[in-house]
């Protein structure tokens, strides 16, 4: 079993790990007969929402191809990896020779995980298919997510991509495909998945051990919109508290608004929060998001626009603030004055 990486949730399992996946049987069904056929694609675009098992799904077909290494043997269906088994301990360790989990690094200064899969990163998919291509045995690049590939970064996966060795094979996931670059888009298979339906959530809690009360999992299982990690936040990381006080700060006079900001700030800006500083600037862009295209739908364009305008804005401040380590508590202050403003 390999180290916990940095940001992995508290109360949820590694995806190399993890040895269930709930919600995705049509797509576990289509990559397993895909592979059986011979003709699977090279490379597969898993498209969906952060927190619904995607990673999860890719280190389990990555499991499942290199048991069976020979499609025309390897079962019709995909089962569950066995914790047991040479290939599983590998993945799960880290120690696979035939897998490269290409994700943002952590710096080795700060020990915190970068912004961004660098160039560097992708270099040693390069070496990994150097250092294999006389084993003929599968080699399978897990790229997670490529939203977070850089420029530089996202043009040497294209390269790749364009001329892939042979029995290779690509599972490139993806929070945001409209973000990517056309080109990436069309050398993948696209294979999109779904927000968990409640059923679907409630297993995959279940199964991490994670159980709100009951008169709280209504609530929780419509704030989460089908991600477990959603959910992870809101029940293990005070999330829900975060969208209370976000709520009630709109919602508020300025005087009494202003008071309850600068304690949200301050819970935000605190030591070990940014995962529930996350949390919050996602919970902001949705909000915005949501209010420009409730405002275009009525008509008011107008409005629309000038929320559209603050989307970015507060999007460029977060990324500003966190490359130039800017105080976090302003950052917080002047988003919600924004917000309220608008």
């Amino acid at each position: 079993m390999s180290e916990p990486r940095a940001d992995q949730l508290d109360g949820a399992i590694a995806p190399s790990e993890n040895t269930a996946l709930f919600g995705h049987e049509e797509a576990e069904a289509f990559l397993a007969a895909g592979y059986r056929s011979g003709k699977g694609h090279h490379a597969v675009l898993i498209e969906g929402p952060q927190g619904i098992g995607k990673a999860t799904l890719a280190f389990r077909f990555a499991n499942h191809v290199l048991s069976h290494p020979e499609p025309e043997t390897a079962p019709s269906t995909m089962q569950a990896p066995d914790p047991t088994s040479l290939v599983s301990r590998q993945i799960a360790g880290g120690a696979s020779h035939n897998l490269l989990h290409l994700t943002r690094p952590v710096d080795e200064k700060t020990q915190k995980i970068k912004s961004a899969i660098t160039v560097d990163e992708v270099r040693r998919a390069g070496r990994f298919f150097g250092q294999t291509s006389g084993t003929g045995n599968w080699r399978i690049v897990i790229v997670d997510a490529a939203d977070d590939l850089n420029r530089n970064a996202a043009n040497a996966i294209l390269k790749i991509l364009e001329e892939p060795p042979k029995r290779s094979l690509f599972l490139v996931l993806t929070h945001a495909p409209g973000r990517l670059l056309p080109t990436i888009r069309s050398r993948c298979l696209p294979l999109a998945l779904k927000p968990l339906n409640d059923a679907a959530m409630e297993q995959a809690l279940g199964h991490l051990g994670i159980r709100p009360a009951e008169d709280t999992l209504p609530g929780v299982l419509k704030a989460a919109r089908g991600s477990v990690s959603e959910a992870i936040k809101l029940i293990n990381y005070g999330g829900a508290d975060i969208v209370e006080a976000f709520e009630s700060i709109l919602a508020k006079e300025p005087a009494p608004a202003r008071r309850e900001a600068h304690k949200l700030a301050d819970v935000l800006s605190g030591r070990d929060a940014e995962t529930i500083y996350d949390f919050f600037t996602e919970l902001v862009s949705r909000h915005v998001t949501a209010q420009a295209r409730a405002s275009a739908l009525s008509g008011d364009l107008e409005r629309a626009e000038r929320l559209a305008r603050l989307s970015s804005d507060l999007s460029e401040r977060v990324t500003l603030a966190e490359a130039y380590n800017l105080d976090r508590k302003q950052t917080v202050l002047q988003i919600l004055d924004d917000i309220r403003a608008a």
